[in-house]
């Protein structure tokens, strides 16, 4: 082949690179852009809706008041439960391996792919009145359901998954010879979790943490079901949210919904932020 038709033929090659490389950045770049809008306009209508200072002056009303302490309260109180339930448990299945592993992983899953309302419904037919367990508490006088327990119950309930996933992972990326070293030097099963373990884990604890509370605080259909939506007691932000819509109150449930967003995403940066310090020290 004479130089000439060489030349050609890696012009061809070039050309034909760049082409399906920008035609590639182009449906990137588009895909991007959908993405970005088909999120980020709902967000963005909710502050542009309404001016902010009504927004800021209905967040003083005392069902927003009220709806917040009570999404704090019960928020903190499911992750708190996910975290000291959640992490042994997480710790076992990530480093040990016994038959019916697989199942009990998937099982502990299942609140991920559950639609809330069957979650609520679950809830109560096993802690309800008449319920499985409820009807044995009944005799002592326990009632769980309409109550913050409750909203606590279904909180912890589909968060769950989202932390005991990130710590299992995290635990089965360890090296098994380190966890087994710390034990010959003197370190029971016990401290060699609470010391090496945990300590190693932080940052993908950390962030499951921070995904679980951000789903416990925007739980809406199981808590509806189970805990009912009771004025001061357990009507949480969604669930206020909610029914100031249906009372046509909408800059209230705007308010709330901006609210809501911005402590999500004060969470969620939280969370990047907290990782980024943990991986500089």
């Amino acid at each position: 082949m004479s130089s000439s038709g060489a030349a050609y033929g890696d012009f061809e090659v070039t050309y034909g690179a760049r082409h399906r490389f920008t035609a590639a950045a182009a449906i990137t770049g588009i895909a991007a852009a959908v993405l970005t809008a088909f999120v980020g306009l709902p967000l963005l209508a909710i502050f542009l809706r309404v001016p902010l200072g009504t927004l800021i002056a209905q967040l003083h009303s005392p069902v927003a008041r009220d709806a917040l302490r009570i999404s704090l309260k019960t928020s903190l109180t499911a992750l708190l439960f996910i975290v000291v339930v959640g992490t042994p448990v997480a710790y076992l299945l990530g480093t040990r391996r016994f038959r019916g592993r697989t199942v009990l992983v998937t099982f502990l899953e299942l609140p991920l792919v559950l639609p809330p309302a069957v979650a609520g419904i679950g809830l109560f037919a096993a802690f309800g009145r008449t319920g499985l367990l409820g009807a044995h508490l009944m005799q002592f006088g326990i009632r769980i359901p309409f109550t913050w327990v409750a909203v606590v119950m279904a909180q912890a309930f589909v968060a769950m998954p989202f932390y005991v996933r990130q710590a299992i992972a995290a635990f089965a990326s360890m090296d098994p010879q380190l966890l087994a070293a710390s034990r010959t030097l003197g370190m029971g099963s016990t401290r060699t979790f609470l010391r090496v373990s945990v300590p190693l884990a932080r940052q993908s604890l950390s962030a499951g943490a921070a995904l679980a509370w951000a789903r416990a605080l925007g739980e809406f259909g199981a808590t509806a079901l189970f805990a009912g939506s009771l004025a001061g007691v357990t009507q949480t932000l969604p669930l206020a949210i909610y029914s100031e819509f249906g009372a046509t109150n909408i800059e209230v449930a705007l308010a709330m919904s901006a609210l809501l967003v911005a402590v999500s995403f004060g969470v969620l940066i939280a969370a990047k932020l907290l990782l980024r310090f943990q991986t500089w020290v």
